[in-house]
């Protein structure tokens, strides 16, 4: 091979892991763009411990998205005042503490179980409780 054959050579071997590194300087500054403008609040659902439950029963789980763990209590805490404000198996018909909450139920004589999930924008709260009614 010649000298000028092989410089043409070195060229493109090089040219093809310059252009692939060129695209990696793009992508790592897009997601370097891309955390700045990200909310501090991680989008991860996170398991927390649930609060004392205010009654007869217990808060089984608690788990938070977009919010932090404090607020996830405190809502769980509010809802149950709403839930209970229409007697023990009452339901709760207006947003929380500026969420929107659903609640899913299994019933039998003695105690409620349910999941209860709320939502305010991209903030989301998932709890589940026991109420015991006797």
């Amino acid at each position: 091979m010649t000298a000028s054959a092989r410089g043409i050579t070195v060229r493109a071997v090089l040219s093809r892991f310059y252009i692939p590194s060129g695209l990696l300087s793009v992508a790592v500054a897009l997601t370097i763009s891309a955390g700045a403008s990200a909310s501090p609040v991680a989008s991860a659902a996170k398991t927390c411990t649930p609060p004392k439950y205010p009654g007869s029963g217990y808060f089984t789980s608690l788990s938070v998205t977009g919010t932090s763990c404090s607020t996830g209590a405190k809502l769980a805490k509010s809802y149950y005042k709403c839930r209970t404000a229409h007697g023990l198996k009452g339901r709760c018909t207006k947003k929380v503490s500026g969420y929107s909450c659903t609640e899913k139920r299994n019933s039998i004589a003695t105690e409620i179980n349910a999941a209860v999930t709320c939502k305010k924008g991209k903030a989301k709260v998932k709890h589940s409780y026991q109420q015991n009614l006797d």
